[in-house]
């Protein structure tokens, strides 16, 4: 069969997308890598370039040509199967390739993609690969965008990405406690015309509870009462490991908060700005929205709450921390071969997060995305939303 048009325009739409993001950088912000959980943004445009080199044209492209023998080594990520790697926490020693010479591997590989596509007819299997390549990439959109954040945020001059990024967008509809009723709720992705990830699929019913939940985010308003009530030398709200976890990493705010002169302020892509008190909190790691939720004496939804609940309340500005470990849905099956490797190997000391966030690409969430991270992690638009 020949590829679906709607497909096809989405990949190209998603290939452009991925450089613009990278249009206000300036050449030495492509190398960098902080820390081991951020990679240099010139290390994603070559990686979701590699994804359909190895997974489309390397199996299916007749008479297709490598652009460089070694780009796979430089560019897996952790595709055990795969191949031999770059350690991860060396990709910021990859002062080559250059970026003009990554770009340019990005416009060879799109093009030899569009000519194979258009010329060729296609399994069903191979354009779910392809399918699942376009959301890979989106999901690098956004960590391309947070990886910039972190690099530029632990810059000591605090630089601007882009004056063009909103991210404290206010709700200015009041507070509501949504009572959701006990009974029998579907979990899972059913929408067989709708893409997915394996980790949604496995319809199911689970049980729960009559509770309620907030209309709204909680904001960075009701987290200064929080840090101003000492919240953060409270060793009851915490967990024991995320009490040695405040110690050792010297935790007293959530990332990119400043305290000059006795103001809060926050590192945006738009530079240090005063805190906005109204918008919704963000840059939280689970640890910080558990004890908060203690705090207030209230707690996390799950992943199975929110996603019963999701239809009464407007999602998409954070990332929203469940009370729910990441683990496979009843009869759960990995894909075979490499892309098996995609989910199934992480579900393991990882927690949910529903929703989405004001950095996820277009048309890339769904109700049933399950997004997951380590409970310390806090680069990402990560939020919470109390339940009770």
């Amino acid at each position: 069969m020949k590829i679906h048009q709607d497909l096809l325009e989405e990949l190209i739409a998603t290939r452009n997308a991925t450089e613009t993001i990278c249009k206000p950088l300036q050449i030495e912000d492509y190398v960098v890598q902080p820390v081991e959980f951020v990679s240099p943004p010139k290390w994603h445009l070559g990686h979701t370039t590699w994804f359909f080199e190895e997974f489309v044209l390397k199996e299916n492209a007749p008479d297709y040509e490598l652009f460089h023998k070694d780009f796979a080594f430089v560019f897996n990520s952790y595709y055990e199967s795969v191949g031999e790697k770059v350690v991860r926490t060396n990709r910021g020693n990859l002062s080559r390739p250059g970026v003009e010479k990554i770009y340019a591997y990005r416009a060879y590989v799109t093009q030899a993609l569009i000519d194979f596509l258009e010329k060729n007819e296609i399994t069903k299997e191979l354009e779910d690969v392809i399918e699942i390549g376009v959301h890979h990439e989106k999901q690098h959109q956004e960590l391309l965008i947070t990886d910039i954040k972190y690099i530029l945020g632990n810059n000591p001059l605090l630089p601007a990405y882009s004056n063009n990024f909103e991210e404290n967008e206010i709700d200015k509809h009041n507070q509501e406690w949504l009572n959701i009723p006990k009974g029998l709720y579907t979990i899972g992705h059913s929408n067989t015309h709708e893409f997915c990830y394996d980790n949604e699929r496995g319809v199911h019913q689970v049980y729960i509870h009559d509770f309620f939940i907030s209309n709204k985010l909680v904001t960075n308003e009701e987290y200064v009462e929080f840090i101003e009530a000492g919240g953060y030398e409270n060793v009851l709200l915490w967990h024991a490991e995320a009490w040695d976890w405040l110690q050792q990493e010297n935790i007293k705010a959530p990332a990119y908060w400043h305290r000059i002169k006795d103001k809060w302020y926050q590192y945006t892509l738009g530079g240090l700005i005063p805190l906005t008190e109204k918008a919704p909190l963000t840059h939280i790691s689970y640890y910080e929205a558990f004890a908060f939720a203690q705090w207030k004496e209230m707690r996390l939804p799950t992943e199975f709450e929110w996603e019963a609940a999701q239809h009464k309340f407007h999602w998409g500005k954070r990332w929203e921390w469940t009370e729910s470990a990441y683990s496979p849905y009843p009869n759960y099956k990995k894909p075979d071969g490499a892309l098996g490797e995609y989910n199934g190997k992480f579900m393991v000391n990882q927690k949910v997060l529903r929703g989405g966030s004001i950095a996820t690409a277009k048309n890339h969430t769904r109700i049933t995305y399950r997004n997951f991270f380590h409970p310390h992690l806090r680069w990402q638009f990560n939020g919470l939303r109390l339940a009770k």
